[in-house]
């Protein structure tokens, strides 16, 4: 069940239906060579860059689709398969895959290349994002469907509802751990 169909059966008042958008209208490539500034300890480039990147990429996408700002709520998930070094140009691929009522999943994929060779690019890392519409006050907003166009999208819109399902059901688990915690007396 969707976030949009959830609202209108908890007797949440109707709003006017917002038109979907296509998973194109949003998507976006943003690119940066990495430099000496962006390294680690260890010479290559710094997690926490490539994640600001992800980020700053998946956050264009949430406010492209939304129509408006857009918040990180949370990062699902976030593999580094491969490390990136100083001189790689690192483009960091983003997309909405599927929308709630104010949320909105972004699949981010990240690749490198060298900047100075012609080879193709590396795949080295891919994360998930959540992020909220937020109204000019803070609050949560509605947002547009997303409506995948290709076989593809569709995977990745199914993919997405599975996560959110596993998201909801952790957040839960948590929720009556840590209540059943509080009844016994345990403190946290």
């Amino acid at each position: 069940m969707t976030d949009q169909a959830s609202a209108t059966e908890s007797g949440t008042p109707e709003t006017p239906d917002i038109p979907g958008k296509p998973t194109s209208a949003s998507r976006t490539t943003l690119s940066h060579i990495m430099t000496h500034n962006d390294t680690n300890l260890l010479g290559t480039v710094h997690g926490g860059v490539i994640m600001k990147l992800v980020d700053d990429a998946a956050g264009a996408v949430a406010g492209r689709h939304s129509g408006g700002p857009a918040v990180t709520a949370s990062m699902d998930e976030m593999a580094f398969l491969e490390p990136v070094r100083v001189g790689d140009l690192v483009h960091v691929k983003a997309q909405v895959n599927w929308t709630g009522r104010t949320s909105m999943e972004v699949g981010v994929r990240v690749l490198a290349e060298r900047w100075n060779e012609s080879a193709p690019p590396t795949h080295v890392g891919s994360a998930y994002l959540v992020f909220t519409a937020v109204d000019a006050d803070g609050r949560p907003r509605r947002v547009p469907p997303v409506l995948p166009e290709t076989e593809q999208d569709e995977r990745r819109w199914q993919e997405a509802q599975i996560r959110r399902t596993h998201r909801l059901a952790r957040r839960r688990a948590i929720v009556e751990l840590r209540e059943k915690r509080a009844a016994e007396g345990f403190e946290d």
